[in-house]
């Protein structure tokens, strides 16, 4: 999927279906149930940003209909004018990637082993489709097992969110321990077998030495600042 509107440019990779239009239709119900108004129409109260309200077309539309102005707020990106679904695809690790693929796929954008890790804490929050994890839980090496380093009580919890045959939609959170607080038990999970992709339980458990080092001890990429 890829949408350009003016200035504001969005790229979405195929993994993620049709999840975008959903939140943002829903992201749009929120913002219209956070205004208030006077009995005459005019917006008296927002509690959300007005920046990401306009992006979402709902205060000037509001205003507008009040008889208030409207305005353009230039969004986007400065890496780049247009969206690229292959480009998405071709350049951002997929969720099965092992250390193996995943030194040199960020070697190849100018990025390090400390460059990968502190990337991948972006996982501290967020949630994933079951289809991103599926092999993990039934044929992870191509033998119709799960991957033997997941720990046992969570590979149990995850079949029961991710069956075998359908449910790829359903979705778990990327950090089981905080999935809504910004931290590094996402980097501990790790080493007690609760990374949830392949990708990132890889930091700890694949043939890297350095990437394991910082993966156990994430504090270390404080030398990015």
């Amino acid at each position: 999927m890829e949408a350009e509107r003016k200035q504001d440019v969005v790229s979405v990779s195929a993994m993620n279906g049709d999840g975008l239009q959903e939140f943002c239709n829903s992201v749009r119900e929120k913002l219209k149930d956070s205004m208030e108004y006077t009995e005459s129409g005019t917006l008296i109260k927002a509690h959300v940003p007005l920046r990401l309200a306009r992006l979402m077309s709902v205060v000037p539309y509001k205003l507008s209909r009040s008889g208030g102005s409207n305005w353009e707020l230039p969004l986007g990106r400065r890496d780049s004018k247009t969206a690229s679904l292959s480009g998405s695809n071709n350049n951002i690790p997929a969720p099965n990637s092992t250390i193996q693929n995943l030194v040199p796929f960020f070697k190849r954008q100018g990025l390090y082993e400390v460059d990968l890790v502190a990337l991948s804490g972006g996982h501290t929050i967020g949630v994933a489709r079951c289809v991103t994890f599926k092999q993990r839980l039934y044929n992870q090496n191509g033998n119709n097992q799960p991957d033997q380093t997941l720990e046992k009580n969570y590979f149990l919890d995850l079949k029961s969110a991710c069956p075998r045959s359908g449910g790829d939609d359903n979705i778990s959170p990327l950090d089981l321990a905080s999935p809504a607080k910004f931290d590094n038990s996402c980097f501990k999970l790790l080493l007690w077998g609760k990374g949830l992709l392949t990708s990132d339980e890889v930091l700890y458990t694949g043939k890297d030495g350095n990437v394991r080092i910082l993966a156990c001890k994430p504090d270390k990429t404080k030398r990015l600042k």
